[in-house]
């Protein structure tokens, strides 16, 4: 992913992006998954309270983020995700997925203009 983000984010970025990144998790590959993302990005999700017991509900860098995604991949070992679809925003992309259990989840990633995830929000229905 190389697309700067000072220019709106076109749906052939946005379509790329969704594969590799659905194909990296179903992968369980956790190095590909991080690949996507800044070194210093922000993640947030009702499940980081759960299973990194951080009550903000967000986590922050690499380090952080990847040791919570290790143990979401260790409680969920089948784990595969489903995608529905893509949707394009003009620094932002939303994937629409079946994730863990057949549950539906959006997650919203911000690009910053190196073309790396520096936000991601997940939303689970």
């Amino acid at each position: 992913m190389s697309k700067a983000t000072s220019s709106p984010l076109d749906k052939a970025f946005a379509e790329r992006v969704a594969v590799e990144w659905i194909g990296a998790w179903n992968a369980h590959d956790l190095a590909r998954v991080l690949s996507h993302y800044s070194e210093d990005f922000e993640m947030s999700s009702p499940y980081v309270v759960e299973i990194a017991g951080d009550p903000s509900g967000t986590l922050r860098g690499k380090a952080a983020v990847g040791a919570y995604w290790k143990k979401a991949l260790e409680l969920v070992p089948d784990l595969k995700f489903e995608l529905i679809t893509v949707f394009v925003g003009a620094h932002s992309i939303t994937l629409y997925y079946r994730g863990a259990r057949g549950r539906l989840v959006t997650e919203v990633l911000h690009f910053g203009p190196d073309g790396k995830v520096v936000k991601a929000y997940a939303h689970y229905a």
